[in-house]
């Protein structure tokens, strides 16, 4: 029973002593230690072993029994310390809590002290600060009270001295006065419920309108609309009339600018009336002269009068520009049938002159609308005294050349030569006439001096007559842009479109040599024979030079169309731009290229079809031996030698239309070959060899290295 016990007791003791590995690992961490007694997995048996690992060592046995005894005898004394000290340690903390929970009600008292002393500051602070803020307001009020008071003041004086001032016209001291009462009186708009102020308001308001008013007056007895203007020049009163109109409403600063420029400019609609000599287009001038004149005199007599800001001299100008303009027209209206194209231009051409001097001395400030009728950017020709572009000299390849920096945006460009617009069909059909003049000088040319001839300088180059068209044509075009960039530039465009297409016509198709279908010059005996000089092609050299001539001057041509439509689209209103459409006349360019390519293939292959025909009738299947290269073929390769070269050298400037006539003719001759080829049935195993050697000796037919 003693034994079950103790057994059943050391198994409850090492379930309570087993351990988790995690505290097992913290233990470990917290107290290491190499003593076996210490590890997790002490066993006992092993242990033993350990210390007596044979019988002799039990003759030790009581030694180990005294240590393993002193050792237990320490650990129970260090356990029964920490026992009794943990009973102590209870009670101190019991003991500390009290004093914690003492410390704790002690800190909450100061706290509660500390809070009611600031709840009595704020209250304090409170009472001082409203005390404050109730004299910051009367501050406030006070100040306001005092300003009102003052400006009420300025503005009751005011008021009296200003409808004093007027009644004396002291405008000098009015117009400092009236913007400081306007000034003053901006400051009682939310008092305009006050009997007292509505009053002072109504009274400013008729003195403003008595003062506008009066000084129209004044200027209208000083400026009469009827007369002369008078001889003793501005006065002062005058000049301060100035200054006081431009705080009165605006529309008395614009009824004295209109009354003064028209009385100014009174004199010029009766010298230059519609009936008069001096205003037909031959005597333009002496409008911008008078109007120099006058400016001058302006501004000795008047400049100081008006205010600088007012730019009456510009307005001045301007107006005189609307009345010619209007002037002019009626008159070019009433006497249409006299405008000839010299004097037209001749017209406009001062006309932009002055438009630019304009340019050159006034901003455009004044102007409500700076480029009339027009969206596009100035060109003014005239600013830079250069009078147009020297066209005359230069070639048309310049259309492509950058063109030079225009000149800076004029505000008063189209102001008076707009009226001329209306009238440019006589400068256009005037154009059509010239450029028909052209195109006939260029046929009679043509046909005076002939074709260019083989072996020349001449030789496939581009025709002269084309250089000379589009010279003409850029200087038409910007001699018209500097006219006008609106209608008128879509009308010349359309003379261009109408000349170009009678240039490919008239002299370019229209001198193309005609094909001959009748190729009875050679027969198949002569070719068998070989006879030299029977193979001749059916164009000469001299028309086969003038066809690639044709073709190079149609490559030029409608390189430089694309060009000139380019720069049109530059000339003309933005808005008209999508009417500028070329694509027509490059397509007759085009045609004129491709039918000239046309004619050269035709040529070369009408040239070889008796040779194919002598071909296709031989008799294949008699042929007995192979033998070398036929007379058909030689007369073929002949053909090519002689005419491909000449086209190849008289096309060097257009390597690429050479390139579409050798691929052109290959894709007409070889089906064509092989169609003979198929005609020539019987053939004999012979036949049918010297084919072979015919394909393979000699390359394709023997042309190799000739294309």
């Amino acid at each position: 029973m003693m034994e079950e016990e103790e057994l059943e007791f050391a198994e409850d003791l090492e379930a309570i002593l087993h351990l988790t590995p995690e505290v097992q690992l913290a233990i470990e961490q917290v107290f290491p230690s190499q003593d076996p007694l210490d590890r997790a997995d002490f066993n006992a048996v092993e242990y033993i072993n350990t210390l007596f690992p044979t019988e002799q060592s039990l003759a030790n046995i009581d030694d180990v029994v005294n240590k393993i005894r002193l050792k237990i005898r320490r650990l129970d004394d260090n356990i029964r310390t920490v026992v009794r000290g943990q009973t102590n340690v209870g009670q101190d903390g019991r003991q500390a809590l009290e004093e914690a929970q003492i410390a704790i009600q002690q800190l909450f008292g100061k706290i509660k002290d500390i809070k009611d002393k600031a709840e009595k500051s704020e209250q304090m602070v409170k009472e001082i600060t409203r005390d404050i803020k109730q004299l910051d307001h009367a501050k406030r009020h006070l100040t306001t009270s005092i300003t009102t008071l003052n400006h009420l003041h300025m503005l009751a004086g005011g008021v009296d001295s200003l409808e004093a001032m007027t009644r004396k016209r002291q405008y000098g001291e009015v117009a400092n006065l009236l913007q400081g009462v306007v000034n003053v009186l901006e400051h009682f708009h939310k008092y305009m419920g006050i009997p007292q102020i509505r009053q002072l308001s109504e009274r400013v308001k008729a003195a403003q309108s008595e003062l506008g008013t009066q000084i129209l007056a004044d200027f209208e007895e000083s400026f009469p609309s009827q007369g002369s203007k008078r001889p003793g020049g501005p006065s002062n009163v005058l000049r301060d009339a100035c200054l006081v109109a431009n705080v009165l409403d605006p529309r008395i600063k614009q009824e004295i600018i209109k009354k003064f420029i028209r009385q100014h400019l009174s004199e010029y609609l009766v010298l230059f009336q519609e009936n008069q000599d001096v205003a037909w287009l031959d005597k333009i001038d002496r409008r911008y002269a008078w109007i120099k004149r006058q400016l001058v005199d302006y501004e000795e007599k008047y400049g100081r009068m008006f205010p600088e800001e007012w730019c009456m001299t510009e307005r001045i100008a301007v107006e005189f520009c609307h009345i010619t303009r209007v002037e002019l027209a009626k008159v070019m209206r009433t006497r249409a049938k006299e405008i000839e194209v010299k004097l037209l231009l001749f017209a406009i051409q001062r006309t932009t002159n002055f438009e630019g001097l304009l340019a050159k001395r006034f901003t455009g400030c004044t102007l409500t609308d700076k480029k009339p009728e027009s969206t596009l950017d100035s060109t003014n020709p005239f600013l830079d005294d250069e009078g147009g572009e020297d066209v005359g000299a230069d070639k048309d390849d310049d259309l492509s050349k950058p063109r030079k920096p225009k000149a800076p945006d004029n505000p008063f460009h189209g102001i008076v030569s707009k009226c001329f617009e209306p009238h440019l069909y006589v400068y256009i059909e005037s154009q059509d006439k010239n450029l028909g003049e052209l195109i006939d000088r260029f046929v009679a040319d043509f046909r005076a001096q002939g074709p260019p001839k083989a072996g020349t300088e001449e030789g496939g180059a581009v025709l002269p007559s084309c250089a000379d068209l589009f010279v003409y044509y850029k200087k038409c075009m910007v001699q018209c842009s500097q006219l006008s960039t609106g209608e008128p530039m879509i009308a010349l465009t359309t003379i261009f479109q109408k000349f170009l297409r009678e240039y490919a016509w008239k002299i370019l198709s229209g001198n193309l040599p005609k094909s001959n279908s009748n190729s009875g010059g050679l027969t198949i005996s002569s070719l068998l024979k070989e006879k030299e000089g029977s193979e001749a092609a059916k164009f000469t050299a001299d028309e086969l030079c003038l066809i690639c001539s044709i073709l190079s001057t149609a490559e030029y041509c409608l390189a430089t169309t694309q060009q000139l439509e380019e720069k049109l689209k530059e000339k003309v209103d933005k808005l008209l731009v999508e009417r500028i459409n070329l694509t027509g006349e490059m397509d007759t360019f085009s045609t004129v290229i491709s039918n000239s390519i046309q004619l050269l293939v035709q040529d070369l292959d009408a040239a070889c079809d008796p040779a194919l025909s002598a071909m296709s009738k031989m008799p294949w299947q008699s042929v007995e031996h192979v033998g070398d290269q036929s007379p058909y073929v030689t007369s073929i390769i002949m053909h090519i030698k002689q005419n491909v070269p000449n086209i190849r050298d008289n096309l060097a400037s257009t390597r690429k239309y050479f390139t579409q006539f050798c691929i052109k003719f290959t894709n007409s001759f070889i089906p064509k070959f092989i169609n003979h080829l198929f005609r020539c049935k019987p053939v004999s195993m012979v036949g049918a060899e010297q084919w072979f050697n015919l394909n393979t000796s000699s390359g394709p037919l023997g042309l190799h290295g000739t294309l």
